[in-house]
């Protein structure tokens, strides 16, 4: 994606159409310029991509412009948009489109451009005042403490597993996918799916006999790719009821699917997988997940993990305050700092190996996502008890997240764990 202009800021666009309709007028007039001011702090910290904006006084700015990068646009329809923004950073600007404050589009670009100038950003799109505090004391009565794990696994993965099915793969995997190009439309999510559990069995060098752990089963799809490949004694943790039920129905006897805190998890393990879980455990508990990969693998064991990460320059700023998806998707969820995180491993005693990033495949990913959401939809097929604030919700969410790595700020990764023998 290329900026749209060389040029940017006030200058630009300064083209004036005939006031809207309903428009507070005078009242608009006065407080116009107030807001234009906030939008030059937006402006400054755009350094590469550009926004096209059409504003409520009917004026037009092109913000940003220096350097290629993300390009979009936005229809201002109501200037606290910018107030719930300021106020309320990415959870505030959820609002302000909920209510009909801002749209675009197409709002994915704007989420990468946001993302491609996070640093530079700063706090022009960070909660700040009450609304960062009372947003951080949501975040930490959310923690995932054993109670609260269930509680914040419940609220996300028991929505239903006929919901679920409508729009991931027929594997039912919620997790990126690894595609061979994630530029081709030619190759299919499941081929794309397999893939991805093919690379994290790849690492773990399973043979006949060998006792897999998973920390985070889901539905039980690397589980049976698992045990198609060989011989395990197989075992995975959820606390998603939903989840086990399915589980359990489509392994059989053959696996066990435990409703176990991995704090709370016995035995040793050959291997472990863990794929986009540790998402889940939150900051605060990254030493205990780590202790228990440590404590559950054998001398020699190695563990697989699949995480999405943020770029460690912005992480500081994204830990303080709770955003968009930890305040309506899941909560007490925390992307990684990968230095902190693989600090804290090696203090374990885990030698981290062979780390691959692939950011691109989750975009890919989450655009599948969203046309299958969208199919179904449009098919009439989503269960009645969901509404329209609940879809269209879910379908601000997928674009977020593709936004979000498509703009590079957030990336997703595998990495091998291992413990010495």
């Amino acid at each position: 994606m290329n900026a749209i202009n060389p040029q940017r800021g006030r200058r630009a666009l300064s083209v004036r159409h005939p006031p809207r309709s309903g428009s507070p007028g005078r009242i608009a007039r006065l407080v116009a310029p107030l807001f234009h001011r906030m939008l030059d702090r937006i402006d400054d910290g755009l350094e590469r991509g550009a926004l096209e904006a059409s504003l409520p006084d009917g004026t037009r700015r092109l913000l940003g412009g220096r350097a290629a990068g993300p390009a979009c646009v936005v229809d201002l329809h109501d200037w606290r948009a910018l107030i719930r923004l300021a106020s309320g950073g990415s959870a505030g600007w959820y609002r302000a489109w909920a209510a009909g404050q801002w749209s675009s589009p197409d709002p994915v670009p704007l989420f990468a451009l946001f993302m491609a100038n996070a640093a530079a950003l700063g706090r022009a799109a960070r909660p700040r005042g009450p609304a960062r505090w009372i947003g951080r004391f949501a975040h930490w009565a959310r923690r995932n403490s054993r109670s609260g794990s269930r509680h914040n696994i419940a609220y996300h993965y028991d929505l239903g597993n006929d919901f679920y099915t409508l729009w991931l793969d027929e594997h039912m995997h919620y997790s990126s996918a690894l595609f061979l190009d994630p530029d081709s439309r030619i190759e299919s999510l499941e081929q794309a799916q397999r893939r991805k559990v093919d690379a994290i069995l790849d690492r773990l060098d399973l043979r006949d006999g060998d006792a897999l752990l998973e920390i985070g089963c889901g539905w039980g799809g690397l589980a049976e790719q698992a045990m198609e490949r060989r011989a395990l004694s197989y075992t995975g943790l959820t606390l998603s009821t939903e989840q086990a039920d399915y589980a359990r129905d489509r392994l059989g006897s053959g696996a066990h699917i435990l409703l176990t805190d991995y704090r709370d998890a016995q035995g040793q393990y050959d291997a472990i997988a863990s794929v986009e879980m540790v998402e889940a455990v939150g900051q605060r508990y990254w030493p205990a997940y780590l202790a228990a990969i440590h404590r559950l693998l054998k001398p020699g064991g190695r563990a697989a993990i699949q995480y999405i990460l943020i770029d460690d320059a912005i992480f500081d700023g994204y830990a303080r305050a709770a955003d968009f998806i930890q305040t309506y998707i899941f909560p007490g969820g925390m992307l990684l700092s990968q230095s902190r995180f693989r600090a804290l491993a090696q203090q374990q005693g885990l030698e981290w190996r062979d780390e691959h990033r692939f950011g691109l495949h989750y975009a890919e990913t989450l655009r599948r996502w969203r046309q299958r959401f969208d199919r179904a939809i449009d098919e009439g097929r989503l269960p009645a008890s969901f509404d329209q604030h609940f879809v269209a919700l879910w379908r601000y969410y997928l674009m977020y997240c593709e936004g979000g790595f498509r703009g590079g700020g957030i990336d997703v990764a595998q990495v091998t764990l291992v413990k010495p023998a």
